[in-house]
């Protein structure tokens, strides 16, 4: 399995709505086993993604579907920033279909 934990900066005031855009194009993507969108609660800006997939190639096909596209182009002008800070070699856990 492949993983990767991201870290999103929100412009100032667009947290909630760069939230709702993450989670919303999530739906029909292939070998996706876990896809966290979580808000920190000791800075209003930041938001920290947690994602597991079958394997690597999955998460690349994912990037080139309609829905995700459209994500991808109403998020980008609430993002002051972007960081992936790391990839992983997902052993299993809870939660995964």
């Amino acid at each position: 399995m492949y993983g990767l934990v991201g870290k999103f900066t929100a412009a100032d005031g667009k947290r909630d709505a760069l939230i709702e855009i993450l989670l919303g194009g999530l739906k029909d993507m292939s070998g996706c086993l876990s896809y966290v969108v979580a808000a920190d609660p000791a800075d209003d800006t930041t938001i920290w993604v947690t994602e597991v997939w079958d394997r690597a190639e999955s998460h690349l096909a994912s990037l080139q579907l309609a829905q995700v596209q459209e994500a991808i182009g109403k998020a980008r002008p609430m993002i002051a920033g972007m960081e992936r800070l790391a990839e992983t070699d997902v052993r299993g856990g809870v939660g995964f279909r």
